[in-house]
């Protein structure tokens, strides 16, 4: 059975217009292959590589054996399973919601695509923001801020925190392959893969530098900031009288900007250069050494400046927009006569003498002589 059902005539096998349109069903079968795998002995262990988190560590506490993890090649395989179970979700919301959606509004090609993009990162970034405020304060970060460089390198992870940086590499993955998909204008390619690659870099660089706990944050952080961006810029599109959203999103983009930042330099200025650990070992994942503290800082505050100074500009430019158009309703506007003033007759006055409405003066009356 096909996961959606599509209407229109049928295009060639292995065509462009075939996998465009048939993306989620191919996808929902390879899924289909992996989870059958599970069904036999030879083949379940490999499947289950694909599904669950792998690289286990068993730690034993006084409260007992309590199982963690770390990352490895074999998260490759998990990444790839999770891609195509996205892929699947992008294609479900967008035929089932944003496509009725967009019939209704009548929106122009443009507007149709900046719906769709932002109700994708609209539902990922709600999704994103709730998980990750539920791990930070289960697992204290809220409460114990010492607690996000202390005890580094933090090699060891629950399975909701690895879990939580492989869903978000498999997101930001397959969004690569939905430009095609989507087929999104040569003009915008080039803002979607830098938009794209910063995400991968910075939950990637979080990953593998074992700088999980200040990523989650971080990640958040800019998750509720974005979040309520596309509500403003959705409630645009449905009626664009309504911008109120829009200010609220400018006062909580400074603030998580100001946010990050300032965690930023806590965590990489202060907190990592007082652990004890100051060294390069890679086999026990530790990356605490100056060169790598001060590039990691330099890549997290550059972006953010860069945000603020485009967020500035964008502010400038639609507060002097908004005063010429304000200065050239003043010089359309006809100004009114005084209540109290009487118009004595048709003309007009100018220099003495009376002006007809079509600018020609009266004729003189001929004085009788007596």
């Amino acid at each position: 059975m096909a996961v959606l059902r599509r209407r229109g005539r049928a295009h060639s096998v292995f065509s462009h217009e075939f996998v465009i349109h048939n993306r989620a069903d191919i996808a929902a079968a390879l899924v289909l292959i992996v989870l059958g795998g599970l069904m036999f002995e030879v083949t379940a262990k490999t499947a289950f590589m694909f599904i669950s988190p792998q690289h286990n560590v068993t730690s034993t506490t006084p409260d007992g054996d309590v199982v963690y993890y770390v990352y490895g090649t074999s998260d490759c395989a998990t990444i790839s399973f999770y891609i195509f179970i996205t892929i699947i979700l992008h294609a479900v919301v967008q035929e089932y919601t944003l496509d009725k959606v967009n019939k209704r509004l009548h929106l122009s090609k443009v507007k149709h695509n900046k719906v769709n993009e932002s109700g994708q990162l609209l539902l990922f970034h709600l999704g994103t923001s709730a998980w990750g405020i539920y791990l930070a304060i289960t697992e204290g970060y809220l409460s114990a801020p010492s607690s996000l460089w202390e005890d580094y390198p933090h090699t060891h992870l629950t399975f909701q925190m690895k879990f939580f940086y492989l869903c978000q590499l498999s997101y930001w993955l397959h969004m690569i392959p939905e430009l095609y998909f989507q087929r999104v204008r040569k003009e915008e390619v080039p803002r979607q893969l830098l938009y794209i690659g910063l995400y991968l870099v910075h939950i990637a660089g979080a990953y593998l530098l074992n700088l999980t706990r200040a990523g989650l944050v971080m990640a958040v952080l800019q998750s509720v900031a974005e979040l309520v961006f596309h509500m403003a810029r959705l409630q645009y599109f449905t009626n664009p009288d309504r911008q109120a959203l829009f200010g609220v999103w400018a006062v909580v983009f400074v603030l998580c900007r100001l946010a990050t930042l300032t965690l930023a330099v806590l965590v990489m200025g202060f907190g990592l250069s007082r652990v004890q650990r100051q060294s390069l070992d890679m086999e026990h994942g530790v990356f605490n050494t100056l060169p790598i503290r001060l590039s990691v800082l330099l890549s997290v505050c550059a972006p953010q400046v860069w945000m603020m100074w485009r967020f500035i500009n964008f502010q400038l430019r639609r507060w002097r927009q908004s005063r010429l158009e304000q200065a050239a309703r003043r010089k359309v506007a006809v100004p009114t006569r005084p209540a109290g003033a009487r118009r004595r007759d048709t003309g007009q006055h100018e220099n003495g003498l009376i002006k007809s409405e079509d600018g020609s003066s009266p004729r003189t009356r001929k004085i009788r002589s007596p």
